[in-house]
């Protein structure tokens, strides 16, 4: 994967028609030397790796991961559109690793942060088992999460993937992946913020003459006479053996079967209930709690560092391109690169596809060649039974 290289030239272009327009932090990780610190808060995390014309990547399996770097200066978005957004890759494929960033504020210490540091936002895929999910997740009211209400799906193939989070001033979101549109509308509909604008009276009852059964048994329909029938009858085809004696076996009664004439137990049929009212709805006020708020856009805390802190069984997945921006032309510009290059890796893996001899196809061999091969490949299938399962541990925890 190429990283992208923002020139001089091109970014005086923009200037003439997007003056306003403010590019916070970027990241290719195109550097000799990574520039990001790697914490040592745990002795046993995972290392990162500088992949050259790729990114950076996890490089051991089952560990923890925690990578970060502090801005040069914080980030306010009051007023302001702000879109992060980045990069991942899972070559490995993946079965159970986050692949999402962390915001943070001005206390942030890459050095010494783990998975307990306090964030301001958290975004982007992670995947384990069936869960493969695009996390997004607010910080507010102190230790409080907001999280999304319902889950976006994340890519979880082997290629690169562009994701993408605005959030405008007004108080509106959207998450794209690959420059599609996956959610998106207003922060107090998809996210607990606040609390419901409309509650249950707590004054209200449901009246004690309430009919809500829509049907009753109906007053004029009885039983037949002859409804009421044993379950089991004797069998009247059944005969007593020759050799039974009484005195010894005891009085002999012949076997029962199961009645063709039982119906079981009589109900009377169904009419409308004529005092039905319907179903009882619980009248609904406004919540006395519920105080709307026009900035729910705007981060708990000002930003100043970005991090990477998770849990990978299988290593190996690239992160790149990180940008955080409110210029939403030149977010889209990189996220067009970044799908070329994903249509190049989509491209390659077709043409190894073809490539490849199917399972199903063999080729010619000597006739007393075959039962030596037959040989090898038990020996190599009891082999390969000896291996034990891979241990997966738990995900980390949010």
């Amino acid at each position: 994967m190429k990283p992208i290289i923002i020139t001089g030239l091109l970014l005086a272009a923009f200037v003439p028609f997007f003056t306003n327009a403010e590019t916070y932090f970027t990241e290719n990780f195109d550097k000799d030397d990574l520039q990001w610190t790697q914490s040592k808060a745990k002795s046993d995390y995972g290392e990162f790796k500088l992949v050259p014309g790729e990114g950076v990547k996890t490089s051991q399996d089952a560990r923890f991961y925690a990578m970060g770097t502090k801005f040069d200066k914080v980030i306010d978005n009051r007023d302001k559109t702000i879109i992060i957004q980045y990069a991942v890759r899972h070559p490995q494929n993946i079965d159970c690793g986050g692949g999402y960033l962390k915001l943070f504020d001005e206390k942030f210490d890459p050095a010494n942060f783990d998975g307990q540091t306090d964030y301001v936002l958290m975004f982007g895929p992670d995947i384990c088992g069936s869960t493969k999910k695009v996390h997004i997740i607010f910080k507010y009211n102190g230790e409080e999460k907001a999280h999304r209400k319902s889950e976006v799906r994340c890519e979880d193939d082997t290629f690169t993937h562009v994701y993408t989070l605005k959030i405008s001033p007004d108080n509106k979101y959207e998450v794209r992946i690959d420059n599609e549109k996956k959610a998106g509308g207003y922060l107090e509909d998809d996210f607990p913020f606040l609390p419901d604008k409309k509650i249950k009276d707590p004054k209200a009852k449901k009246p004690s003459d309430w009919v809500d059964d829509e049907t009753i048994d109906d007053p004029e329909d009885s039983k037949p006479n002859d409804w009421d029938q044993p379950e089991y009858v004797k069998d009247k085809d059944d005969v007593k053996p020759s050799d039974w004696d009484d005195e010894i076996d005891g009085a002999w009664e012949a076997k029962e079967i199961k009645n063709p004439d039982f119906k079981g137990e009589w109900k009377p049929k169904k009419i409308p209930n004529p005092a039905f009212k319907g179903p009882w709805i619980h009248p609904m006020i406004d919540n006395p709690e519920y105080k709307p708020n026009d900035e729910l856009y705007v981060f708990e805390r000002k930003i100043m560092g970005i991090g990477l802190d998770l849990w990978q069984v299988k290593s190996g997945t690239i992160f790149s391109h990180f940008l955080i921006t409110d210029d939403e032309d030149l977010a889209n510009e990189q996220a067009a690169e970044i799908i070329k290059i994903r249509d190049e890796e989509m491209k390659e893996e077709k043409a190894k596809e073809s490539e490849r001899i199917p399972d199903n196809e063999t080729t010619d061999e000597p006739e007393d060649e075959s039962e030596d091969t037959d040989d090898e490949d038990e020996a190599a299938d009891e082999n390969t039974a000896q291996v034990p399962p891979p241990i997966v541990e738990d995900h980390d925890e949010l």
